[in-house]
């Protein structure tokens, strides 16, 4: 849905002020949803003047009697969603907010839908101290509330919804309809994986203005609905401490509720490098075993938030399955999404464990080391074509702890930072045979050329196109639907000039399984059969990458739409 941003504003008794805040609000084009929230006869009249005068842009609702802050908010939330638009921005209709930081706000939730962006007020003089000092002891309540110094200020009336996250928590949560409601709604907005940002702004009180803040009853109201806020938050307390080292997420958020189809190396990388970290310092004091437990909650939450990798998890095994009808192939569905995911964080897990030293050779055996070990005592380098598919970088550990073959990893790291800083805290070897690249053009070729001389396997994947990928893709059939491949490995393949092999490591009962095959002994593209042999490569490689699908179906960890196109179309045309 098409960013569509327009302003709230509650009222009540703000005759002499509201005016001059529409006035100044105005200028932005935005439009206006006006909530009189029971307001006496005088300002119904300025009201009314004020739709005539900004007739088209302002839209007036009235509520017949005066049922607080809260409540006059949630009516123009809703009024305003339902007119179409995505983005409400609140502010109050007193005046004392810096209408020209209005662009900033727009700009910020345009950057982040899925965000909530809140005000953080900058006070000249005119603050009465006893409501500056007053709103600390809330400020602290709501850190406790969320175990989270995230949201600075908590009573600030100048802040912008993504609507279909507020209209969602206002539709399902009965919320307070008074002035506390403003510190209620960001406290479950938190706890319900709300990303938000905020922007200093400067706020002003007039000598003359008009407050309606009731010292006696909305104190009381406040110190109420923190109660209740504490008790969830003690209820919540093993999700919210989970979070803590788990990334929030709206930067994938479409604010409606979506997530973005991306290509998959615009795909955040999801999970903590703290989260990361503990999970190695576990598995270094406690062992394998008792950490490998530690996964299934971690996986459990991934499987319930993580909606795209679901879905892309089930379109996978769908395609499995109408490829092979009469196979042996898992069900899409939730439980199949779930140990696929397990088997993701089981992979990553084992790639820590063998950088750490406690995977030795035993747990890893060739099916047919023959071609494996002619290679090797020749002496001569080679490029290795993996997938995503296994365990590939656990083969790298135990050939770096043993020295028998020169290997390295070309990678696109920019992708997996986090996870890669970690199995490089494991072992000061990680990043001695890894090179990062954006993409295979002669730059890359020359490095790599020299490595390869010097008898290196380059190792890369088959299954993924670079952020940056300069030799685009090729079309070829895989589990019954065209897909588009790299183009970049059977690229660079004829640039070096060097024999091809294909390579995939399987976890099976009794360990990891080691599968490498002779692929090519040299690939040539002439250059006016250039597209034809491109497709053939690719294809002969679509082939080999299904089979060995269908004998680990859940070791293929490709969680994105594999068969969309991408914005670039095949073979480099747009």
């Amino acid at each position: 849905m098409t960013f569509s941003p327009c302003i709230v504003i509650p009222i009540y008794n703000h005759k002499d002020a509201i005016g001059a805040t529409v006035a100044h609000l105005a200028v932005h084009g935005l439009p206006f949803f006006v909530v009189d929230d029971g307001s006496d006869e005088a300002t119904q009249q300025v009201l009314a003047a004020l739709a005539q005068q900004y007739a088209g842009q302002l839209t007036l609702l009235r509520l017949p009697v005066n049922g607080g802050k809260g409540a006059a908010v949630m009516a123009g939330l809703r009024a305003a969603r339902k007119a179409g638009y995505t983005h409400a921005l609140q502010i109050d209709a007193d005046g004392q907010h810096d209408a020209t930081d209005v662009p900033r706000f727009i700009e910020a939730a345009r950057a982040e839908p899925g965000a909530v962006i809140l005000g953080r007020p900058v006070y000249d003089e005119s603050v009465p101290k006893a409501r500056l000092y007053g709103r600390y002891l809330t400020h602290v309540w709501v850190w406790i509330e969320t175990l989270s110094l995230t949201i600075r200020d908590s009573m600030c009336g100048f802040r912008l919804y993504p609507l279909a996250l507020a209209c969602n928590l206002i539709d399902s949560v009965q919320l307070p309809t008074r002035m506390d409601f403003d510190i209620e709604i960001l406290v479950r907005l938190f706890w319900r994986r709300a990303a938000f940002r905020s922007i200093p702004t400067r706020v002003t009180y007039a000598s003359d203005g008009v407050s309606h803040f009731d010292v006696l009853w909305d104190n009381v109201r406040i110190s109420r609905s923190h109660t209740r806020l504490v008790f969830g938050m003690l209820w919540r307390l093993p999700m919210l401490l989970a979070h803590k080292v788990m990334p929030r997420r709206s930067a994938l958020a479409d604010g409606q509720g979506n997530e973005n189809q991306q290509d998959w190396w615009r795909i955040a990388e999801r999970g903590s490098h703290l989260g990361m970290s503990l999970l190695a310092l576990s598995c270094k004091l406690f062992g394998r075993r008792f950490t490998a437990l530690w996964l299934h909650p971690i996986v459990a939450y991934f499987l319930l938030t993580g909606r795209a990798a679901r879905e892309a998890s089930s379109n996978y095994f769908k395609r499995l399955g109408e490829a092979a009808p009469h196979g042996d192939t898992p069900r899409p569905g939730w439980l199949s999404a779930y140990r696929h995911m397990l088997a993701f964080a089981q992979s990553g897990f084992d790639k820590l464990a063998a950088w750490s030293g406690r995977v030795n050779n035993a747990d890893v055996k060739f099916e047919d080391p023959s071609a494996f070990e002619a290679l090797v005592a020749s002496g001569k380098g080679a490029l290795v074509i993996g997938a995503h598919l296994g365990n590939l970088e656990m083969t790298r550990a135990l050939a770096a702890q043993g020295a028998y073959a020169k290997v390295t990893a070309v990678v696109y790291t920019e992708h997996a930072r986090r996870f890669n800083s970690v199995l490089a805290s494991a072992n000061s070897g990680f990043a001695k045979h890894l090179l990062e690249v954006s993409d295979f053009g002669p730059e890359t070729a020359m490095m790599m050329q020299e490595r390869v001389d010097a008898g290196e396997l380059l190792v890369i994947v088959g299954d993924r196109v670079p952020a940056h990928e300069a030799g685009r893709t090729t079309e070829a059939q895989f589990l019954g639907s065209t897909a588009p491949f790299a183009q970049g490995p059977y690229v660079l393949a004829h640039a070096l000039g060097c024999p091809v092999y294909l390579f995939f490591c399987l976890k099976e009962r009794d360990g990891y399984r080691l599968y490498f095959e002779p692929f090519a002994e040299r690939i040539d593209l002439p250059r006016r059969e250039r597209a034809q042999h491109l497709a053939a490569w690719a294809q002969r490689y679509a082939v080999r990458l299904e089979h060995y699908c269908r004998k680990a179906p859940y070791q293929w960890f490709n969680f994105f739409d594999f068969w969309a196109s991408p914005k670039r179309g095949a073979n480099g045309r747009t």
